[in-house]
């Protein structure tokens, strides 16, 4: 291999830059401006066609709208009664905080579409309920939290799911559908274990709330529990799109709390506003990054040699499914998982089609495997939140969270071996009918 050729030097530079700490995205950019100098190419011809390409392309707008309905809902009391509500629901059985951290991500998940928004919100009164008065450890809860808000971007909105659809072509809408049934197995599975840890280390049980109070707690709860049904019957109504479900949902958002519940001043929407800016530009770079390298990787021909190699190993659609989980895990140790879905996923996506995968299947796949990342150390980013929020040290929270993460092992298993787990539901609406 010739380490001088302007691809290698670039991969270089990125790995140079780095490991001097700059971020990612201006890393592949500055990687892609010397490859395309030493190439002798014209940057502005290079950018007139990204231009070209992104005019008709608005699905990247639904990235900074659902993270600005996550920071609304954060900023007012929507959190706080959706908890209220999940503890009346699962919160009479033994271990039922930790079924009301589960219970709350699945409702969580709806509307937000971000794990970091769901640990970094509910995540810390979560965190606080489950340590008072020492009922249940401080790393325990920390894991608790961390392992459930995985569920979120599996469970539609999904911020990653329209990231991948933006590299792989892909409709958002079927994966959507595609995230619910395996968003909803992991957290069947987390519950199961759940429960069979509370009777082992046995955790306390809560003073049940009467089921008398049930419907006042749900009718106080009804605007938070409908917003995930406005925004999927938005979307599978055909009332609105993808880009402008997310709108939705922060006008949503942003209605509920300021009109219905009073529970968000002027103050708090300049935090939120400011708080979502600073996460999209932060995305948005990662994004432009990723976008130019891309094509500088499309220019050197990797993506088809890759899968004309694989494809020489006569590699079957499981066996080669089985390598992408094994890559994507190991990868999510190191990397952040937005830099792998948009830089190392459409390396592999060639290869998929190839092999007849279903890009709905791979997609859900893929996605799980960057989620499964977050509480993966060392990288972890969830799991370096937690330890901020809880101050409990690294070592004991990553020891509660290994049956979790086991667990959600298992559950990829299953729908990678099995795709009708993902597919039943798209096709239920229509996909690969030619509709």
């Amino acid at each position: 291999m010739n380490l001088s050729t302007p691809f290698t030097l670039s991969l270089g530079l990125i790995l140079a830059l780095s490991l001097f700490g700059l971020p990612m995205g201006l890393s592949m950019i500055c990687a892609s401006i010397l490859y395309l100098l030493m190439r002798g190419q014209d940057m502005g011809i290079v950018a007139e066609q990204f231009l070209n390409g992104m005019y008709s392309n608005y699905i990247i707008l639904a990235v900074p709208l659902f993270i600005l309905a996550a920071e609304i809902m954060n900023s007012g009391s929507l959190s706080e009664r959706l908890l209220i509500w999940c503890n009346s629901v699962v919160g009479r059985f033994r271990g039922g905080l930790a079924q009301v951290n589960i219970l709350q991500s699945i409702v969580f998940a709806g509307m937000s579409g971000s794990a970091i928004a769901d640990a970094a919100g509910s995540g810390k009164m979560m965190q606080m309920l489950m340590t008072k008065d020492g009922k249940y450890t401080a790393s325990f809860a920390a894991a608790m939290t961390a392992a459930t808000a995985v569920i979120g971007p599996i469970i539609p909105p999904s911020i990653p799911m329209v990231l991948y659809s933006l590299v792989a072509d892909t409709s958002i809408g079927y994966l959507f559908l595609g995230g619910v049934i395996p968003g909803l197995m992991m957290a069947g599975i987390m519950m199961i274990q759940v429960a069979v840890i509370a009777r082992r280390r046995n955790f306390p049980v809560e003073a049940p709330v009467p089921l008398r109070q049930l419907p006042r707690l749900t009718w106080q709860a009804l605007p938070v529990l409908f917003m995930p049904v406005v925004l999927m019957y938005g979307i599978y109504g055909g009332i609105t799109t993808p880009t402008e479900a997310a709108a939705v949902a922060a006008f949503y958002a942003l209605v509920v709390s300021v009109v219905l519940y009073r529970s968000v001043t002027l103050r708090d929407l300049y935090a939120a506003l400011l708080s979502s800016g600073k996460t999209t530009a932060s995305i948005g770079m990662l994004i432009a990054g990723a976008l130019v390298f891309n094509y500088v990787v499309t220019v050197e021909n990797i993506p088809r040699s890759l899968s004309a190699m694989l494809l020489s190993w006569e590699l079957n659609p499981l066996t080669f499914l089985i390598c992408v989980n094994l890559l994507l895990l190991v990868l999510g140790c190191l990397l952040e998982g937005t830099t792998i879905l948009l830089v190392i996923v459409p390396v592999l996506i060639p290869t998929a089609q190839a092999l007849g995968i279903d890009l709905v299947h791979f997609g859900v796949v893929v996605v799980v495997n960057i989620m499964l990342g977050l509480i993966t150390p060392p990288y972890g980013i969830l799991l370096f939140i937690m330890t901020r929020i809880s101050g409990a040290p690294m070592r004991a929270i990553v020891g509660d969270v290994m049956p979790f993460l086991l667990g959600l092992l298992l559950a990829l298993a299953i729908f990678t071996f099995v795709p009708e787990t993902v597919l039943w539901l798209p096709r239920m609406f229509g996909y690969g009918s030619g509709l």
